[in-house]
C-alpha cells in the first residue's frame, strides 16, 4: 500500500481503498475474537460536562411524507448541510416569519451596498428571503417547529420572464431535545439548537449575522466526534432490513507519517449479519432482566462491539490497526456524515432518527 505524500492539513490524493466482500461467517468471527479485548442566557465559554446518551432507541420508520410538505422534505433530503449549534434564542416567535423575511432581506441588501462580500455565482441584483414553517417534524410537545429560511435571488441580466432562483438554504431544528433542559429555559427564549445551511459562505455568515443581533443568540461549528459518527454507523446498519442501505462505507485516517487514509467499503449484507449478531448476544445477556418495549433500545456497548467487529475483521485481512486511527466519514444509502460536520440525509423516513441524534449533539456543544 502506499502512503500519500501530502502534508497533514490536506486530504490524501492518492488514498488506500479497502473493499471486500467476505463472508458473513468472517466478520462474525472477527467480532467474537475481539470480544475479550475492549448574554441574556448567561451563557459562560466552559462547555456543558454531559455527554452522548449511552442508550438510545432502536430507530423507526417515520412516513414523515404524511405530515411534512413534500417540497419541504424534498429539499431537505437532497442537500449536503454544513451543520452549527445555535444557542437559544431570544423573542424569536414563529407568528412573525413574514416580518423576518423582510428584515433579513433588508439587512442583506443594506451589507452588500456597504460591500460585504457575497460570493454567489454570477452577478445579481437583490436577494429575497422567505421563512417558513415545516409543520409535522416534531416528537414531543416540548419541541419547537423546525424553520426553513430560503434565499432567492434573481441573475442581474436574466430575462423578465425568469424566476428567481434559490442561491442559499438553511434551517433550524429540535427534535427530541432532552424535556429537563426545555422546561429549565426563560420564557422568552426558544430552543433550536440545530443549524444546517447550504450555500455561499458569505450569506451564511449574513443570516447568522442577523440572528445574533436580533435574537441575542450565539452560533458555533458543530463537528462530529468519534462516537457521534460511530452511533450513525450503527443506527443506519439497524435499519437494513427495512430500508436496504446498499453500502456501509467508513473513511478512517491513521496517525502515521505522511498521513495515511483509508476507504473501508462493507457489504451491507455482511454488516447487517455482524450486527444481528452483536444484538443477539446482547439480548442472550440481558435474558432474565426486566423486559424492554418492543423494538428496545441500543446502548453504547452494542455500538462500540461491533465497531470492533468491523476493525477486528479488517485486521485480520490486512493487518491494519483502525483503533489506532480516527473515524472521519461514514455514508450508507440513508445519509452520510463527515466530522467536519456536514450531513445528507437521503431518506425521509430516518431523517428523525438522525435529526434527534444530531440535536443532542448540538446542545452538548453549547455553552452553560
Amino acid at each position: 500500500m502506499e502512503r500519500p505524500h501530502n502534508s497533514v492539513a490536506r486530504t490524501p490524493l492518492n488514498s488506500v481503498i479497502v473493499q471486500r466482500r467476505s463472508k458473513n461467517k468472517s466478520y462474525r468471527q472477527s467480532y467474537r475474537s475481539c470480544l475479550g479485548a475492549a448574554s441574556r442566557f448567561s451563557l459562560t465559554p466552559a462547555l456543558t460536562a454531559r455527554r452522548l446518551n449511552t442508550s438510545r432507541r432502536a430507530p423507526k420508520s417515520h412516513n414523515i411524507t404524511e405530515k411534512v410538505n413534500p417540497e419541504h422534505l424534498a429539499l431537505l433530503s437532497k442537500m449536503e448541510w454544513k451543520l452549527s449549534y445555535v444557542t437559544p434564542l431570544y423573542q424569536f416567535r414563529h407568528t412573525q416569519l413574514k416580518s423576518y423575511s423582510r428584515q433579513l432581506s433588508a439587512f442583506i441588501a443594506a451589507e452588500k451596498q456597504q460591500g460585504v462580500a457575497v460570493e454567489v455565482e454570477g452577478s445579481h441584483s437583490s436577494f429575497r428571503v422567505s421563512f417558513s414553517v415545516v409543520q409535522g417534524m416534531t416528537e414531543t410537545d416540548h419541541d419547537a417547529e423546525t424553520v426553513l429560511i430560503q434565499i432567492h435571488s434573481k441573475p442581474l441580466f436574466a430575462g423578465q420572464d425568469e424566476p428567481p432562483r434559490s442561491v442559499w438554504s438553511g434551517w433550524l431544528t429540535c427534535i427530541n431535545a432532552n424535556p429537563d433542559y426545555l422546561r429549565s429555559l426563560p420564557k422568552d427564549f426558544i430552543c433550536l439548537p440545530l443549524f444546517g445551511s447550504s450555500g455561499p459562505e458569505g450569506l451564511t455568515a449574513l443570516v447568522k449575522s442577523w440572528f445574533q443581533q436580533n435574537f441575542d443568540c450565539c452560533f458555533g461549528p458543530l463537528e462530529l466526534s468519534h462516537t457521534s459518527l460511530q452511533w450513525l454507523v450503527a443506527l443506519w446498519t439497524n435499519c437494513h432490513t427495512e430500508s436496504s442501505i446498499q453500502h456501509l462505507k467508513m473513511i478512517w485516517t491513521l496517525p502515521v507519517v505522511p498521513p495515511l487514509q483509508i476507504t473501508y467499503t462493507v457489504n451491507p449484507q455482511d454488516a447487517w449479519e455482524l450486527w444481528s449478531s452483536v444484538r443477539k448476544d446482547r439480548q442472550e445477556e440481558n435474558e432474565g432482566r426486566e423486559q424492554v418495549e418492543e423494538g428496545g433500545s441500543i446502548d453504547i456497548e452494542e455500538v462500540m462491539r461491533f465497531m470492533q467487529g468491523l476493525k477486528s475483521h479488517f485486521y485480520r485481512h490486512f493487518r491494519l490497526d483502525l483503533s489506532a486511527g480516527s473515524l472521519k466519514q461514514v455514508s450508507t444509502a440513508l445519509g452520510s456524515a463527515k466530522d467536519s460536520g456536514r450531513v445528507k440525509i437521503s431518506n425521509s423516513r430516518y431523517m428523525i432518527t438522525t435529526l434527534t441524534l444530531l440535536t443532542e449533539c448540538a446542545l452538548l456543544k453549547m455553552p452553560i
